[in-house]
């Protein structure tokens, strides 16, 4: 039976973590060191959490947060506006055929630990993990 080329189902292959470790490490060291061109992105602290590749690795997906929380959609704003640029840099330091394209998302997990969290600590919900 043949692979599914687009590997559908099976999670992201070991090649697109290794990528998109890489561009999130790269994409971190750029925004920190503050090389855009763009007051408002450096004078936000943005905090990159994860980055998820498209299968054949031409579309990068970082999930961003700014520091604090406080500010997510000018700081989603400022990266969409200097994506062009911020691909540019990324690109130098990857050894690909294609830069990817740049996509941001804003990073929701800590809002869904704080959730989980808050429900293990309502007691009908303790009281049936503790059973």
């Amino acid at each position: 039976m043949a692979k599914n080329k687009f590997n559908t189902g099976t999670g992201p292959s070991q090649r697109q973590l290794r990528v998109g470790e890489l561009i999130r490490r790269t994409l971190a060291d750029v925004l920190n060191r503050g090389d855009v061109h763009d007051p408002d992105l450096n004078r936000i602290s943005i905090t990159v959490g994860e980055v998820t590749t498209s299968p054949d690795l031409k579309i990068a997906t970082a999930y961003v947060l700014p520091l604090g929380g406080q500010g997510a959609d000018d700081a989603l704003e400022a990266l969409k506006r200097n994506k062009a640029e911020l691909r540019r840099m990324v690109a130098k330091g990857l050894t690909l055929k294609f830069a990817p394209e740049l996509r941001f998302r804003l990073d929701e997990t800590f809002d869904r630990m704080d959730d989980t969290r808050r429900l293990f600590s309502q007691d009908n919900v303790r009281r049936d993990i503790e059973e």
